[in-house]
């Protein structure tokens, strides 16, 4: 479908905070964040001129994989407080004219649900069918299988596992804590949305961000992936187990639901490079989702059999230009909708990946990706620190026992299984892997104030004369650098610009939010040259250069031919990321600068 003008929609020019709760504020002092400590500040989350924020999971669970393996929709996790307490957060968000999100987890449920105990106990339970189970394949030799190759998206085991009572497998994708549900019962369906989604809604929840989003429908008969890693018998499967033939039918249903109360959705969307396929997930016309998330940008310089199996900035500027351009792709002459993000739950801080977090080119660098941001089409997310510039945690401050994400613990056992626990160098190799990646640098308690116990994560609680625990999880190395507390009133902080660049963005929502977006030097290994102009042609034009640098660059100012104009081009300078608006043709280290044309 050809689309020539992008209507405007208010959650397409909204700004969405992402909030991962275990890591947010801790109100009473126990060392784990909380739902009152998300409450107490959201002056300051709207401040930044946010319009959603959006929960992680809050739910009752055992926190296998950080509550991502729900035991209870219908329930809090009780270290972050009570339902009263989400009722009131979701009111009082609404007071400061925001609105609300929540992670929607329903590909898979904890094994501590209900639903899969039931489902466990008997090949008879009326609930078997609500899950997948399989029996066992059987080797010449007698030597028990699993139903085919899959690999866990954790570590590198299988996705089945075997269970004695029933003697049968259960399939999970993730977590053996975490099995998936079968989506081919309307049954289970049923169930869902009404546990899931109608609960919340109910309740004042204003949309979800959707996990997982296209692995509901698996493919008939469960075939075996193919083989790209010989040293293991289980292969990675994404590419076989997503978009299976099903998947647009049950978004159907669930958006006829979502529709009913006017909630809007983004859809987590791994393993879908084609963007003919992503479009059929955010077509207006298909009504199925609002907007998703492609990886093609954060996945730049993963490993291809193991995310880890990597090194630390294992990309060119190219590499990742071209990532920024199939993600904006997505929007060009269609009526689907894009996203804006760098960081979430589950990625390192973008600084330390995408610039450089030595502490002279730190905020440059936090600043830099502010203003990139800012100015590509899409729905803005920022997640919880980006704001202040957070960084990866050091590797020689952080020692990798502080890592206590399944997703790196079970790589980092993995290591240690294949090569032995004493090989110095591949645990090394695997280590400065996970310093890099890891999804644990998003999730160190935030750092509210430097000068405070624990980087401020328990500040309330403190004050109030309380006993304060130390957080869950350690703190950052650097809090007494980059913290709240000494950028509130800082002009010339990372936070200041950010907050700067959201109001940009909304006063220029024409060409910033709607606007096409053209990279005109895609083959510059050093700097990142784009325009944006105006939906229908003839109208305004920006251009946005950024040095991706440790060193000044020169840059020629484009042509005529080249920006698609007629005449010679007068370029007005407007901002520069650092205090004094850029030199014509030159930028200094990690300087970004906009210009009108």
């Amino acid at each position: 479908m050809t689309v020539s003008v992008r209507e405007e929609l208010w959650w397409k020019q909204a700004v969405i905070y992402q909030i991962y709760p275990a890591s947010f504020c801790d109100s009473n002092g126990d060392g784990i964040g909380d739902l009152p400590g998300i409450t107490s500040k959201l002056d300051y989350i709207a401040s930044l001129g946010v319009d959603v924020i959006w929960i992680c999971p809050m739910y009752d669970s055992p926190q296998v994989d950080m509550g991502y393996d729900i035991s209870n929709y219908e329930d809090v996790y009780a270290p972050y407080g009570t339902l009263d307490d989400m009722v009131t957060l979701i009111n009082e968000t609404h007071a400061r004219g925001m609105r609300i999100m929540l992670d929607l987890v329903i590909n898979h449920t904890s094994d501590q649900h209900a639903w899969f105990k039931e489902s466990r106990s008997s090949k008879d339970s009326p609930k078997r069918d609500w899950y997948i189970w399989r029996p066992a394949k059987y080797s010449a030799s007698g030597e028990r299988l699993p139903p085919n190759n899959w690999r866990s998206n954790f570590g590198g085991g299988s996705v089945w596992e075997w269970d004695e009572t029933t003697q049968e497998y259960y399939l999970h994708l993730f977590a053996t804590e975490q099995p998936d549900v079968n989506w081919e019962n309307p049954e289970t369906r049923k169930a869902i949305y009404a546990s899931s989604m109608e609960f919340w809604l109910e309740r004042g929840v204003d949309g979800f961000r959707v996990d997982t989003v296209n692995m509901y429908s698996k493919p008939p008969g469960l075939p075996d992936a193919p083989i790209v890693d010989p040293t293991t018998p289980y292969q990675p499967a994404g590419m076989v187990y997503c978009n299976g033939p099903r998947m647009h039918e049950f978004l159907s249903e669930m958006n006829a639901i979502l529709t009913k109360y006017g909630a809007i959705t983004v859809g987590e969307l791994p393993c879908t490079p084609d963007t003919a396929r992503v479009l059929k997930y955010v077509s207006a016309k298909e009504k199925q989702l609002n907007m998703v998330f492609q990886f093609d940008i954060v996945d730049v310089g993963f490993g291809h059999t193991h995310k880890f199996e990597t090194t630390p900035k294992n990309f060119t500027l190219v590499d990742f230009k071209a990532a920024v351009d199939l993600t904006q792709a997505l929007i060009r002459g269609s009526d689907g909708w894009s996203t804006v993000f760098l960081e979430n739950h589950d990625q390192a801080r973008s600084v330390s990946r995408f610039t450089d977090d030595r502490p002279e080119f730190r905020v440059r660098g936090a600043k830099l990706l502010a203003l990139m941001e800012a100015c590509l089409s899409g729905t803005q997310y920022v997640y919880q620190g980006q704001e202040i510039g957070c960084v990866n945690a050091p590797k020689d401050s952080y020692p990798a026992e502080n890592y206590l994400d399944i997703d790196s613990s079970q790589f980092y056992n993995m290591v240690k299984e294949r090569h032995g626990a004493d090989n110095k160098a591949e645990l090394d190799k695997a280590f400065s892997a996970m310093q890099y990646i890891a999804r644990d640098h998003a999730r160190i308690p935030m750092p509210w104030n430097g000068k405070a116990k624990y980087g401020g994560f328990s500040e309330a609680a403190e004050k109030a004369g309380k006993e304060v625990k130390e957080p869950w999880m350690k703190p950052h190395p650097l809090a007494g650098e980059i913290d709240v507390a000494s950028q509130l009133d800082d002009p010339e902080s990372v936070l200041a610009f950010w907050r700067k660049m959201l109001r940009f963005r909304q006063d220029n929502k024409d060409l910033l939010v709607y606007g096409g977006f053209r990279d005109l030097r895609p083959l510059d290994k050093d700097l990142f040259v784009f325009v944006k102009e105006t939906q229908q042609g003839g109208g305004a034009k920006v251009l946005v250069v950024l040095n991706f640098t440790a060193e000044e660059k020169t840059w020629e100012v484009p042509g005529a031919e080249e920006l698609g104009v007629e005449g010679t081009p007068e370029l007005v300078p407007i901002m520069s990321t650092l205090s004094v608006k850029a030199q014509e043709g030159r930028l200094a280290a990690f300087e970004g600068a906009f210009n009108y044309m």
